[in-house]
This record gives C-alpha cells, structure tokens and sequence, in this order.
C-alpha cells in the first residue's frame, strides 16, 4: 500500500482543515468532538487502502482455485500444460488475471514451469498459491501425472478456502459479542466519568484534613480516554485475529472500534461535559 496515494494525502488535508477550524472553537464542548472528525477523516483512506488490499488477497485465492479447476479439466482433455495455460490467458480471474497473464508469458518464453509458478507464488504472496505450488513442485519432481497433481492441488486449496469460511461463519456470534461487550465498556466509562466521580468528589466532608490531594474528575478524564483508545485499538486487532485469521483484517475492526469511541466520548462530552 502506497502511503502518498490521492485519496491518502487528500484525507490528511481535510483532516488538517478540520484541526485548523478546531483551533478557533478551544475551550467549547465542540472542540474535543472534531478532534475526533479530524482524526476519522485522516485515517479513513489509509483503512480503506488496507481493506481493498486484503479483499484483493482473498480474490486472489479464491481465484486461484478456479484457475487451477479450469487447468485440471484441459490437461484431462490431453492438451499439454503449458498449452493449457495459455488457453487460459484470456480467462476472467478477477484480481489473479495479471498473474495469469504472466505465467502463460513465462511459459511461452521456455521458463520452466515450476519456475514460472513459484514466480507467480512470489508475486502474489499468497501462502495458498505458496503451499499449492510447493505440492506441485514435489509431486512434479516424484514423477507424478500432472492431472492427478493438479486435481489434488485443486483439492487441497478447495479445503483451505471452506476451511476459511466455515471459521468465519463459526466465530461471527463471537465478533458480534465483542462488539457489544466493547460498546457496554464505553457506557460504563462514560457513566463513571460524568456521573460516579463527579459524585465521589463531592463525598469528602469540609474541614477534614488529608495527606492526599483529592483527585477532580476533570484529571482523570484524559487517562481514561487513553485507556479507551488503547482497549479499541487491540480489541479490533484481536477481533480480525479471531474471525480472519489475520491482525492484518482486525485493523478495519480497530478502526470502527476507535471510531465509535471517539465520536461516543465526543458527544458525550457535548451534552454531559
């Protein structure tokens, strides 16, 4: 992902307006909540980028299962491989064409073949396409029939992919559950900062004198909200880990946990600050 795409560089311009407009609204109820409007529109190109690209990912393998399917049904027709493939050239594999594309242009230019796959292995940094080639290549080298090869690839990468879905669909109660659970945390954050430590502040009797400097609610509230980022940010990393597989797919989650408690922390503020 390139960090100076357009949509990147104009999402930090529009964030920095918002910061330059938040300058003049310092000390009213507004001023913490676009802080927050700030910060959503800077990132939010940068999380979209990371999101298309792991969408593209799993194009790729999911693709790649296909390829491999169209493969097999040629090379069983008794069509040699590397003719097989570039009857496939012209074929629609989404986000994996260009790399089929390529692997028919190696083959064509007398690149061996498991050099041409573990080229396109590489290209894709899938590690799908990575163990698929590397079965390939063993099979290739005990001397195995190509088609039996290929329709056991196709196997194994068909496992891996209802592997995938079947985690996904397994675990979506327990996503939904740690976003609820997150959300309740923010309301007992809020409650605690506008209505229990105002009210605990307010305990201690006049003319009694302590060692200790009572602490105002007013001190507390930047350490708490820190603490909020900070459980939204890992929550959403572990949320992606859990349902995907992935720390790289928990970014999108951390970033609509972190949302959430900004603009939540930032409204409350408005109307209970």
């Amino acid at each position: 992902m390139k960090i100076l795409e357009t949509k990147n560089i104009v999402g930090m311009i529009l964030g920095g307006i918002i910061l330059i407009v938040d300058i003049f609204l310092r000390g009213t109820k507004l001023f913490y909540l676009l802080i927050a409007l700030a910060f959503i529109v800077s990132i939010l190109p940068f999380v979209i980028s990371v999101v298309m690209q792991s969408g593209k990912e799993k194009e790729v393998d999911e693709k790649f299962l296909e390829f491999v399917r169209d493969l097999v049904e040629n090379v069983k027709s008794g069509t040699p491989i590397s003719k097989s493939i570039q009857n496939l050239v012209n074929g629609d594999y989404g986000a994996l064409t260009k790399h089929v594309r390529k692997l028919s242009n190696q083959v064509s230019l007398g690149i061996p073949l498991t050099d041409a796959f573990f080229t396109m292995a590489k290209d894709t940094r899938s590690e799908t396409i990575s163990r698929a080639i590397t079965l390939i290549s063993q099979a290739e080298r005990a001397g195995g029939e190509i088609d039996n090869i290929l329709e056991s690839v196709a196997n194994s990468v068909n496992q891996i992919e209802n592997l995938k879905k079947e985690r996904k669909s397994g675990v979506f109660n327990l996503v939904v559950q740690g976003y609820i659970i997150f959300i309740v945390f923010i309301i007992i954050m809020i409650v605690l900062q506008y209505q229990i430590l105002p009210m605990a502040s307010g305990l201690a009797e006049p003319g009694i004198s302590t060692a200790v400097k009572p602490v105002s609610p007013d001190e507390l509230t930047m350490p708490m909200f820190a603490l909020l980022l900070v459980q939204s940010f890992f929550t959403g990393l572990v949320i992606g880990k859990v349902s995907e597989g992935s720390f790289k797919d928990g970014i999108k989650h951390s970033f609509i946990l972190v949302v959430l408690a900004l603009l939540i922390s930032g409204i409350a503020r408005v109307f209970l600050g």
